[in-house]
């Protein structure tokens, strides 16, 4: 009660509470997160303007399908469509082509025979010779009972597919001298041809072979070992498909890879 009639004091306090101001206070994080992801989105469509056709259709198939079970579609320089097969089914290919050879050969004698490697061309299967021959008989094109059979597993894989063929015959650098006026380049061919007619006959398409080529020994698999017998080799390759049904056309990157190549004798 006031005293001497003055009028009474009025007392305000007022009360702080702490510890609240910060979750009230972060409106602008978000803001600018969503400016820096829509800086983002920006940076990466001007990346994909400026990249090649290639790149954008790689990136475009990739938001269709992210499990990659669909075909990469893209265009040559030439103008032709071509369609590569995802490198996954390749990988799977692969996988089932080693347990059919393993199922043949359970003890893995040709092991070291034997090399499939996923390239940029496709699927290559290397079968190297042996110094005493394993595939041919030496310096002939007659086949082994060996290849034979590993040919006729790997025509039953193979014929399966879509995916064309080609086979590549290989020689060392030692001269072929049996025969008269017949050389490396005859027996490089001749063994490629001699596989063929062995796959085809074993449920490879005549229309899946794209190419049969010998190349003596102008693609050594092991260039500082002219000689070594691992340079005689049979190759096949399972190309990428290409939607007009021709041989797979390869990219310039692919051209100037210098894939080692071996030879067969």
């Amino acid at each position: 009660m006031a005293v001497g009639g003055d009028a009474p004091t009025i007392i305000i306090k007022k009360i702080k509470k702490g510890g609240h101001g910060g979750h009230h206070g972060g409106a602008w994080k978000v803001a600018y997160a969503d400016f820096v992801t829509a800086m983002m989105a920006l940076f990466i469509v001007l990346w994909l303007l400026s990249a090649s056709k290639e790149v954008q259709d790689a990136v475009g198939g990739y938001f269709r399908d992210p499990r990659g079970s669909s075909q990469f579609v893209g265009n040559n320089k030439d103008g032709s469509d071509f369609v590569a097969v995802k490198k996954q089914d390749l990988r799977a290919l692969k996988e089932d082509i080693v347990k059919s050879i393993h199922h043949m050969d359970p003890q893995d004698k040709l092991k070291n025979h034997i090399e499939i490697t996923l390239t940029e061309e496709g699927l290559r299967i290397e079968l190297m010779e042996s110094e005493k021959g394993t595939f041919f008989e030496l310096g002939s094109v007659e086949p082994t009972p060996v290849l034979n059979n590993l040919l006729t597993v790997l025509a039953g894989q193979l014929g399966k597919i879509p995916n064309k063929i080609s086979i590549e015959g290989h020689t060392d650098s030692l001269p072929f001298s049996q025969v008269k006026a017949y050389d490396n380049w005859d027996l490089s061919t001749d063994r490629a041809n001699a596989a063929r007619r062995m796959m085809q006959l074993h449920g490879i398409r005549v229309d899946q072979i794209s190419q049969v080529r010998g190349f003596a020994d102008q693609r050594l698999r092991l260039p500082s070992k002219p000689t070594d017998p691992s340079n005689r080799r049979i190759s096949l390759i399972v190309q990428y498909m290409v939607q007009n049904a021709s041989e797979v056309p390869l990219p310039k990157e692919i051209m100037k890879a210098n894939h080692p190549a071996s030879a067969s004798k």
